[in-house]
């Protein structure tokens, strides 16, 4: 563990109320001294975790500014060592110059995540409660935080560790029955190895059942919304933006590139692309964004389909309709306020999910958003069960999953039980791994190379 004391601005760069520096180690305190002049004329050395005081920073002799300093005393605090915030006025030159008085008292410049993982590698916190960190700080909306912060105060900690200690539990029963035959332990059998391993089995399959919907919310979706020009699809982005993103005229062809944004449709996160209206056309810059839109169809994480109730199918929505075969897809059927031309019966022999709208007056957005939402599964999500939320914890349970089905397949294939052993020893190793209580030190420093500094 590396013992310097390291610093750095913890708010978003740019100007604020307020802007704190953090000063985190063995020798945060006496650096905060140094900068830092109380105006009862107490040092911070002498004051108690969890306390306030009110001062100046003060560099080279001249005062910076008026600052409020808090306190955190080893382990009491975010990093499990002395901590102290120096909260100053927000502009950035303020906040630039308080740090650059601190890293002249004596602190280092921290490293991304730095912080963070100064608490991991302090037992404050396991990997995967470190790693919900960040998804607070970058949640869109209310689900999205609610399941980083449920992952923060260890629903997803409490869930692996179940399953983990389980599993340990029977291989350790297993390892002392073979190792020691002639002590009084009781004998495993077939049946309790199996029941085991089942349960198992069913707590990482639910868990990773539930990893499309847990990043539908917490990541998004890449999503395009395609169809023929002048079916209303920049009006679509702009009710679901909020705002007008794109630009509406009726001139076919008015937008020539792909248009991009990201929205919350409920509790889905929407990376939402408007793309050209596809057909042929003469306009070189057109048909550039024409190309760019159909790679974006091959693509896409959902398909936002629109088609216009007021004109008959041409060719390019049956080429649309042939693209939706391949990615989940809702047909918007738009302009429902105008007379029905459209043949609906072709459209839902391709495509299950039809949504009727008025783009232009926001009629059907609720049902659109009731779509998107069943679609994504996050109508059955629970923000607060403990989800996994990257990459990394998802190979990690279906690595475990992969084992225990092994370990079970092992001893129905009448293998020994020095087998099984092995295969959950793997699981164990993997949801270990999760946890962080077994990650190597690439693993670890990759986690937190994501982080901003100052976190």
């Amino acid at each position: 563990m590396n013992n310097t004391t390291i610093a750095a601005v913890s708010t978003a760069q740019g100007e604020g109320g307020i802007g704190v520096i953090r000063i985190s180690g063995d020798e945060a305190i006496a650096v905060a001294d140094r900068v830092f002049q109380n105006i009862r004329h107490k040092p911070l050395s002498e004051m108690k975790g969890y306390t306030a005081a009110f001062g100046k920073i003060v560099s080279r002799g001249e005062p910076l500014d008026e600052a409020v300093a808090l306190v955190f005393r080893a382990p009491h605090s975010y990093t499990g060592e002395d901590v102290v915030e120096l909260s100053c006025h927000g502009g950035v030159y303020i906040t630039r110059q308080v740090l650059r008085a601190v890293f002249e008292a004596g602190a280092v410049p921290a490293q991304a995540g730095e912080f963070t993982k100064r608490a991991f590698l302090n037992g404050k916190l396991d990997l995967t409660e470190a790693e919900s960190v960040m998804d607070i700080i970058s949640a869109k909306s209310r689900s999205a935080a609610r399941a980083a912060l449920s992952v923060k105060e260890g629903a997803l900690s409490r869930r692996i560790n179940a399953v983990k200690d389980s599993l340990l539990d029977l291989a350790a029963h297993l390892a002392a029955w073979a190792d020691y035959p002639e002590e009084d332990i009781s004998e495993v059998t077939d049946s309790s190895i199996l029941t085991v391993c089942r349960s198992a089995e069913r707590e990482l399959e639910n868990l990773l059942s539930t990893y499309d919907s847990g990043q539908a919310v917490m990541q998004g979706i890449d999503t395009v919304i395609a169809g023929r020009p002048n079916v209303g699809k920049s009006t679509l982005m702009n009710l679901l933006s909020g705002y007008e993103k794109s630009i509406v005229t009726e001139i076919p062809g008015t937008t020539r590139d792909v248009v991009e944004d990201t929205v919350a449709a409920g509790d889905v996160i929407l990376r939402l692309s408007d793309t050209a209206g596809l057909r042929d056309t003469g306009d070189r810059v057109e048909q550039i964004g024409v190309e760019r839109a159909k790679q974006r169809l091959e693509s896409c994480g959902l398909l936002l389909a629109v088609f216009d109730n007021s004109r008959a199918l041409e060719d390019f929505d049956f080429h649309l309709l042939e693209a939706a075969k391949s990615v989940p897809t809702i047909a918007i059927i738009n302009k429902t306020d105008l007379p029905n031309e459209l043949d609906i019966s072709t459209i839902s022999n391709s495509i299950d999910k039809i949504v009727y709208i008025s783009a232009s007056t926001g009629e059907g957005k609720d049902e659109l958003i009731g779509a998107i939402a069943d679609l994504a599964g996050t109508d059955r999500f629970d923000p607060g069960a403990g989800i996994l939320s990257n990459e990394r914890q998802r190979l990690n349970a279906s690595s475990a999953l992969r084992s225990v089905k092994e370990a079970a397949a092992a001893l129905e294939a009448g293998l020994t039980f020095d087998a099984v052993t092995v295969t959950l020893e793997e699981a164990i190793d993997a949801l270990l791994e999760m946890t962080g209580d077994k990650a190597s030190d690439e693993i670890i420093d990759r986690v937190f190379h994501n982080f901003c500094v100052g976190k």
